[in-house]
């Protein structure tokens, strides 16, 4: 029989070496601050159908008040509506920067989570490998054992 075949790594090593690349992953992570988290909940709750509703029913609520009820309530005159427009301006230039940063958070996060993914397929085709080297071992082995046999039989 060979002996000196090549030895595929044993189910220790494999994993024994997941961890050590998922401990690498997780330590690659960034902390998140506080204001950063401030950034992605607003990117997140912005974006979302509940926000566009608060928005819509405010600005029908604000126009329809200042252009149906007497002249002595309203408070932001019609065609103009500056107030209005100054408000809405100044949630647009707050809002903008807060999102592209939570953007911007979102994006390296979908970074991390493909190059995690990346990396345990990649370990995942190592230990798929180390599978096939285990069965070609088997199957050179069985075939040995098979040839003993006839040889053995034939004597």
């Amino acid at each position: 029989m060979d002996t000196k075949q090549e030895m595929p790594k044993t189910i220790e090593e494999l994993k024994a070496l997941r961890k050590s690349k998922l401990k690498d992953l997780i330590d690659k992570r960034q902390k998140i601050t506080g204001l950063n988290k401030l950034a992605l909940w607003i990117t997140e709750h912005v974006g979302s159908m509940k926000f566009f509703i608060i928005i819509f029913t405010w600005t029908a609520l604000w126009l329809g008040w200042n252009m149906l009820v007497p002249k002595e309530l309203r408070f932001d005159p019609f065609p103009a509506f500056v107030l209005w427009l100054f408000i809405s301006n100044m949630i647009q230039l707050f809002l903008m920067p807060l999102i592209m940063i939570g953007q911007n958070l979102q994006s390296q996060h979908a970074d991390g989570r493909a190059e995690a993914d990346f990396e345990i397929n990649k370990q995942a085709e190592l230990e798929i490998e180390t599978i096939l080297v285990h069965l070609e071992n088997q199957n050179k082995n069985i075939l040995e054992i098979l040839d003993y046999l006839k040889e053995k039989k034939s004597n």
